[in-house]
């Protein structure tokens, strides 16, 4: 017989298992499907281990430069074997976390690949769930009052270009490099393209990026994508933007040459490499979607403010909706179980989601960008003060970068904050608040904050607005 329980939960990524241990927490008998390791894609594969490369990369590149700081050095080697081994001791450490708070709160965990039912012998409406175990035991039938999918997502392939895992890699092979190649083309100037531009330069490899539309990290402000360019030019990273592949023209162990077009004029690339980062695909197959009511669009699972599908009793948080973001999968899953309990929990507002790339620099950002405050509102009113104006900017060494305010003219709510220097990803979470209360740009005028710091740019940003700033 089916054991019965509150929730289950298919997949133990950041939404999954986030969800699971609120859910726990509220007294909801909860269990997880999942077919590998709890943490999913952004502990595995993801925000953890590039995000220990990125650091690597960056301590490599400050002793190099450490002597501008008066510290000499000498012999600066990088052992990339030993970069692995410590990205794979804090990927473990922090798997050993998540699995501690899924046994603290009394999470069943079934090891294997689980599948909705549609209406049984079991329950006269689909959301059995059976699970194929990974070992040789028999099939779990698990009978819940809710279901929610989070089966993440995996990176999407370009037709004739398909991963290889030697000469053509994904992000997920790149993060398991026995050694650096010297050189690389990197398909894609998102998120995920100008972080691993940014790493393999600070490690010293040869860099192109070709990105298809106009500017790399298209979804951000226009000023952000324009000074990031600029930066990793002057690093050496050669960027062709309008840009695509129009085929493989030759591939071996060694290498891997691309035949490219920019602006109708072709040309040839060559690399001991080549990397896909063209964003990510849901993991919506073979998950029995096709046995429920459950509507799909564009390859991601159709949900209302809430995650509910059109199963009302079944939800979706994290990549299988489209976010492809932790932190906002995290919160899916939160407002979910909050749902299930009958409370009403305010739907994810995506403008106030903050969006972070962990390169050198970084950039961070929320809300509108002025482009689309522009097209949204009658008055906008903006200001963008750099970092070279702070104390502690220029004690750090670290005074590339900006904060940008976009503010609506009319009433001075703030709109969109957008951010490109070192420590932005951290800063951006002062913006979040104040985007949460809506707070005026007059309000943040009255913020006291710390100095020497970074955050002052906040003071001077929304100063500045009004042509008011004291500083720059």
């Amino acid at each position: 017989m089916p054991k019965e329980y509150d929730l289950v939960i298919i997949g133990a990524g950041t939404g999954g298992y986030t969800a699971a241990v609120k859910a726990a927490k509220e007294g909801l008998k909860t269990a997880v499907v999942e077919k590998d390791r709890e943490g999913g894609t952004c502990l595995h594969q993801g925000c953890i281990p590039s995000k220990t490369l990125l650091k690597s990369a960056e301590m490599y590149r400050e002793m190099q430069e450490s002597a501008q700081y008066g510290i000499s050095t000498s012999d600066v080697t990088l052992e990339f074997d030993k970069v692995q081994s410590r990205k794979d001791s804090v990927v473990e450490q922090l798997h050993r976390g998540v699995k501690s708070l899924m046994n603290k709160d009394s999470i069943d965990i079934y090891r294997g690949t689980g599948r909705i039912l549609g209406p049984s012998i079991f329950s006269p409406r689909a959301g059995t769930i059976s699970v194929e175990m990974n070992d040789e035991q028999e099939n779990a039938m698990l009978l819940p009052k809710h279901v929610m999918i989070a089966t993440g997502s995996r990176p999407r392939q370009l037709p004739g270009l398909e991963a290889d895992g030697t000469t053509i890699l994904t992000s997920d092979h790149a993060l398991q490099l026995h050694k650096l190649p010297a050189s690389i083309i990197i398909v894609g100037g998102g998120v995920i393209g100008v972080e691993f531009a940014s790493m393999m330069s600070d490690f010293g490899v040869e860099v192109t990026v070709m990105e298809n539309t106009s500017r790399l990290l298209p979804n951000e402000d226009q000023d952000v994508a324009k000074e990031m360019e600029k930066t990793l030019k002057n690093r050496g990273v050669h960027i062709y933007t309008d840009s695509h592949v129009l085929e493989k023209k030759h591939s071996d162990a060694d290498s891997v040459t691309l035949h490219a077009e920019q602006n109708g004029r072709q040309f040839e690339l060559t690399a001991e490499k080549t990397l896909l980062c063209i964003g990510r695909r849901a993991n919506i197959e073979d998950i029995g979607i096709e046995n429920t009511d459950i509507e799909t669009e564009n390859g991601v699972v159709v949900t209302d403010g809430t995650g509910r599908t059109k199963e009302t009793h079944i939800y979706a948080v994290g990549d299988v909706r489209g976010g492809m973001l932790a932190h906002t999968a995290s919160k899916e899953g939160i407002n979910a179980v909050d749902h299930m309990l009958m409370r009403t929990p305010e739907p994810l507002d995506p403008a106030r989601v903050p969006r972070c790339t962990y390169s050198r620099p970084e950039t961070a950002s929320i809300g509108w960008t002025q482009e689309q405050a522009e097209n949204k509102y009658d008055s906008v009113n903006v200001s963008r003060v750099p970092f070279q104006a702070l104390g502690r900017a220029v004690v750090h060494g670290h005074t590339d970068g900006f904060v940008k305010f976009v503010v609506n003219g009319d009433n001075d709510d703030l709109l969109g904050v957008h951010m490109i220097g070192s420590g932005v990803t951290e800063l951006i979470s002062e913006a979040s608040l104040a985007m949460l209360v809506d707070a005026a740009n007059t309000e943040l005028t009255e913020t006291i904050h710390p100095h020497p710091s970074l955050s002052e740019i906040f003071g001077e940003a929304a100063l500045a607005v009004e042509n008011k700033a004291i500083h720059f």
